[in-house]
């Protein structure tokens, strides 16, 4: 840290905070956009709305992601998991839909 005013330092990091959660809530939308297509495809082939075996690979792949991003892995496994489960719900309601 310098010796700048910490009001000053506390503005410009909360500025960085903003930028990215902008950033997060943009990336997650892409997302489920691309997750809505899967459940429809999914839906309209028969496919069951969760694949437990893909799930598993990608919490593996993040969690091994989230250490070399020193960032702790069980909170990326908790995150990937509530997405997860947002995902399913959508892909059932789309197998719910009619044609």
């Amino acid at each position: 840290m310098t010796d700048a005013d910490p009001t000053t330092i506390l503005q410009g990091l909360r500025g960085s905070i903003d930028n990215i959660d902008a950033a997060l809530i943009f990336l997650l939308a892409e997302r489920f956009h691309c997750t809505k297509q899967v459940g429809l495809l999914k839906a309209k082939h028969g496919m069951p709305a969760s694949d437990p075996q893909r799930e598993e690979q990608q919490i593996a792949r993040l969690m091994r992601l989230a250490e070399d991003a020193d960032l702790d892995p069980v909170f990326a496994e908790k995150w990937f998991n509530f997405v997860v489960a947002e995902v399913i719900r959508h892909h059932r309601n789309a197998a719910a839909q009619p044609d």
